[in-house]
This record gives C-alpha cells, structure tokens and sequence, in this order.
C-alpha cells in the first residue's frame, strides 16, 4: 500500500488484501479513528466463530469491513455517502432516491472488492 493517490480523484491507497491484519492496516491510513472499531469487530467475530465453529462471522467481518476500506479509501464517494445518509437521516425528503443510491455505492464497492 505504498501507492500515491491518483491525482484529486483518485484512490488514498491501493485496494488491501482481504486478511483482518491488511484491512486494519489500510483502516489506520484512511480512517484512524475507526481502528478500535474494527479492533472490537474482530474480537467479537474470532469469539463468535470459535463459540459457533464457523467461519461466517469472520467472513462477515472481512465483508463489512473491506465494504468501508473500498467507500473510504475514494473521499468523494466517501463524502457522497456520508450526504446521502444526511439525506435518509433527516427524514425531510423522501429518501427512495438516497437509498438507491447509497445501495449503488456499496455494490460498486463489494463488486470493488471481489465479493
């Protein structure tokens, strides 16, 4: 992840790895303040996981938050986000356009990120 952003509009960094210790690494470059966030995350999904001997809620963690690494690591579309659920959360306008495309923006940013 040592790439330089692609001008105004490009990536803060590269796309990580899908490993827990790859998503906090690139979390911390692109939003430090939700590293004990994702540090309670994953304990809670490694306890779950051994409590339940499945992997789903690993897996569920790496989705949620390779999710935010794919929106956030693009501050305009981090930023649009943010508006939109400005938007939803006010509740002044109807939200149906909002949501459709907030629901844009996390599929683009699964498909992003390879799942």
């Amino acid at each position: 992840m040592s790439a330089q952003p692609d001008g105004p509009y490009g990536p803060l960094i590269p796309f990580p790895e899908l490993t827990p210790d790859a998503l906090r690494a690139a979390v911390a470059r692109i939003a430090p303040s939700r590293v004990p966030a994702l540090t309670q995350h994953l304990f809670e999904a490694t306890t779950n996981a051994q409590q339940t001997q499945s992997l789903a809620p690993l897996r569920a963690f790496v989705h949620s938050w390779a999710v935010f690494v794919a929106i956030e690591r693009l501050p305009q579309r981090a930023a649009r986000l943010r508006e939109l659920e400005r938007i939803v959360d006010a509740g002044e306008v109807d939200p149906v356009d909002a949501i459709d495309e907030i629901r844009r923006i996390r599929e683009a940013a699964e498909t992003e990120a390879g799942l």
